[in-house]
Parts: structure tokens; sequence; C-alpha cells
């Protein structure tokens, strides 16, 4: 590892990815940037990176932000990095996987000398823009050290709960919790809806007490207004909730919101809305209420 400025490949330029890579880039970093689809880049070029089409080349960086969709993605680009990853290299992965292909990931990589860091994150697409994401930090305390500097850059609260696989662990607590609140604030709209009031003053009275949480604060219109434009996919939360629910399983813990959450989240792919944002579990709410969903 350099002790200047490392230099950062980043691979998964998705709706988050794109800005992370742009705010790394515009921190300073000597950000190389890849993605599968070719057209991403621009707002990470114009920051001052650079697009590289060759996904392999990555490997001459110090360190490799990964921000795909899930583990069989990771791997896909691990096996083409792997030949040529230097010992040294650290893969910091924000991607959301399982904690049990996270460890099978560094296992391998450690073979080489390369670290690995599980960095799941959270806070939707404004989070990513602005850099104020919550990142969940599984690794070990040299790595992690060694990207500090890139998480403090991308995100507001990073916290390092463990070794590799606790990231991952936290961020299918996060979703059950989420899952949850979605369902919560899609039911108190509705009421309130129902009830004939001024929804949104009713959100901003609310939001002052107990109830707030940024669900409420930033998503509650949407189910007002019954509009949904991207923050993060249904289909990816649902994906997420598939993790967090075999998660569970395994250690015998009982997840009955979750499991609601998951079959909603399945009724409103099958009808063509896993493109919504989250905040579209307000469709099916809406619906059993007679509301327009």
């Amino acid at each position: 590892m350099t002790t200047s400025t490392p230099r950062v490949g980043f691979a998964g330029l998705g709706t988050m990815g794109a800005f992370m890579a742009t705010t790394l880039a515009a921190a300073g970093f000597v950000t190389t940037v890849w993605n599968r689809t070719p057209g991403k880049e621009a707002s990470a070029v114009a920051a001052g990176a650079r697009y590289e089409p060759r996904l392999a080349a990555l490997a001459e960086n110090d360190v490799i932000v990964l921000c795909v969709t899930d583990s069989p993605q990771v791997q896909e680009i691990l096996d083409v990095l792997s030949p040529n990853l230097r010992a040294g290299t650290v893969i910091l992965d924000c991607s959301t996987t399982s904690p049990l292909r996270a460890q099978e990931f560094a296992t391998a990589l450690a073979a080489q000398g390369v670290g690995f860091v599980d960095a799941p994150v959270s806070g939707g697409s404004e989070g990513a823009r602005l850099g104020t994401l919550s990142i969940m930090v599984g690794g070990d305390d040299d790595h992690v050290a060694t990207v500090t500097p890139m998480l403090q850059a991308m995100g507001k609260t990073i916290t390092h709960l463990g070794p590799v696989g606790a990231g991952q662990w936290a961020k299918a607590i996060n979703q059950v919790v989420l899952a949850g609140t979605y369902l919560a604030v899609a039911e108190g709209v509705t009421l309130g809806l129902k009830a004939g009031l001024d929804v949104a003053k009713v959100v901003d009275a609310i939001s002052g007490g107990a109830a707030s949480s940024w669900v409420l604060q930033q998503r509650s219109g949407r189910m007002i207004d019954n509009d949904y434009p991207l923050g993060f996919k249904i289909a990816l939360h649902r994906k997420d909730l598939g993790i967090a629910l075999s998660l569970a399983e395994a250690v015998e813990a009982p997840l009955a919101v979750t499991q609601l959450a998951a079959a909603y989240e399945d009724q409103l792919i099958a009808d063509d809305h896993g493109d919504d944002d989250n905040s579209a579990l307000a469709r099916i709410v809406r619906a059993a209420a007679g509301l327009p969903h």
C-alpha cells in the first residue's frame, strides 16, 4: 500500500454507485471507474475520475470499491480482478450481500494477501449524492483503517462493527427495520387520508415526537401523492429482505412484519412496480383502503 493518497478504483455505477464514485472523485481521490454497461460514468468523470472500459485494469489500484447488486456480481468481479491483484490491496465492498458470502470472499482474497472490508450503505440516492450515507463496516482493523478516508468521504455515520460479515449483518437488520417503518408510515398516511385530514400537516405534527423517522420525513409525501420516483428500488429491497429472512431462519428469529413486507413487495414486483421507490409499499395499503394506487 502506498503512503500517499491511495489510488481508488470503483466498480458499479448504478443508482447509488454513480453518486458514490462521483463523491470520491470530488474528494480528491484519483478514481478509476468501471461499469458493466457503459454510459453511466459521466458525473464521476466530470468530477475528475477516469473511465476504464477494462474491468481487469482496476486491479492496478490500491483500494477497489464495489457497489453492485448481489453476491453473484461481486464474485464475477473478483474472478476477473483476482489474477492481477497485488498483496496489500483492499477490496471495499459496499454492495449488500450475505455476511456468509462476505466471509468467503475475504478468506479467498486473504490467500493472496488482499484485504476485504464489507461496508454496505444506507441512506438512499440522496445520501449517496450528498455524501451522508450511513455505512456499516466489517473487517480487520488494519484494512478498515486503510479505507476509512474513502468511507468518510461517502458517509456521515461510519461504524466498525466487528470482523468481516458484521457490516452485512447490520445491513440486514437495517432493511428489516425499514420494512416495518415503511409499512407503518404507509398505514398512518392511509388512515389520515381516509379520515379526510391534511396529512402533510399531520406528518409535520408527529415528526416532532416519538413517531419521527427518516421514512416519515422523507417518504410520506410520496405516499400522500401516490407518486414514487426512484430512491431505492422495491426489487432491490426485496432481494435484501430475502437475505435477512434466510439469516433469521438460520438463527431461529421470527420476523413476522418482514415476511409481510416481503409478500407485499412480491405482489408489487408481479404488478410491474419493482422499479418504483421502496415507498411504493404504500400502493398495497392504499389499495386495501380503496384509494388510488
